[in-house]
């Protein structure tokens, strides 16, 4: 597991492209951390280095949003926040999403953990008590 320090916001669009130049070929990226923790503000700048342009807000009620990239393919953003029952996840299409070879970035994973699939991109943020965010990430495969 690899640990990169994010003193400011001005620092995420180079953790982001670290993080994806050390992931190559790994599409699920699940995002762990505490309410406030800055899950949606680092996915918004994975979805810029990743050549996307559109507004990245967190779908906490509509569940997934879909960002355009500049060369048409699409990114999926997942929030698993207020998620009760796995029905709801599956009657959104989960799996065709994540098996669509697009980028797919999960926020509250813990609530669709034997969903995902056997690799993806772990991620922990944590807030130190100087506002610091330590952004922790290593490819997870999971033990089926």
């Amino acid at each position: 597991m690899k640990t990169l320090n994010a003193f400011d916001l001005s620092e995420l669009p180079a953790i982001a492209g670290q993080i994806l130049k050390e992931t190559v070929g790994e599409k699920i990226f699940c995002l762990f951390g505490e309410m406030g923790a800055g899950k949606t503000t680092l996915i918004q700048s994975f979805c810029k280095v990743l050549g996307s342009d559109d507004i990245v807000n967190s779908p906490t009620f509509s569940i997934v949003n879909e960002y355009e990239r500049e060369n048409g393919s699409s990114i999926f953003h997942f929030d698993f926040y207020r998620v009760e029952r796995l029905e709801e996840v599956y009657d959104i299409g989960f799996e065709e999403y994540i098996d669509s070879g697009n980028y797919c970035f999960i926020e509250w994973p813990e609530q669709v953990m034997e969903l995902l699939p056997e690799s993806y991109v772990y991620i922990s943020i944590e807030v130190t008590n100087n506002g610091e965010r330590l952004i922790s990430y290593s490819v997870h495969l999971r033990n089926l």
